[in-house]
């Protein structure tokens, strides 16, 4: 591959890195638990924009149901962030020419 040719490709990916960091930053996802009494909203860099819980949720005398719930919402947040996350990275990848099989 010739120098030049490389460097320009790897400015792009840098540029496309940028770019995916500001998306994934902008796209909010959420994860339930319990039927929707509790919800948590990450973006697509895993940074929690969000939690809410419905009264009916809250327990006094069961606290790790809740913390159960919360933790159930969290993952499935997550689970999202991350699927988000490799489809962008798929697409990236097919706009730099790469094989989609790489990610």
């Amino acid at each position: 591959i010739d120098p030049s040719r490389l460097q320009e490709m790897m400015r792009e990916a840098q540029r496309l890195q940028e770019q995916m960091q500001q998306e994934l930053k902008s796209k909010i996802l959420e994860g339930q638990s319990g039927g929707g009494m509790v919800k948590v909203t990450l973006n697509g860099l895993l940074e929690v924009q969000g939690v809410k819980i419905e009264k009916a949720a809250v327990d006094p005398n069961d606290v790790t149901l809740l913390e159960d719930l919360v933790r159930a919402a969290v993952a499935q947040a997550i689970l999202r962030a991350e699927e988000a996350r490799m489809e962008h990275t798929r697409s990236l990848a097919g706009n730099l020419g790469l094989p989609s099989g790489m990610f």
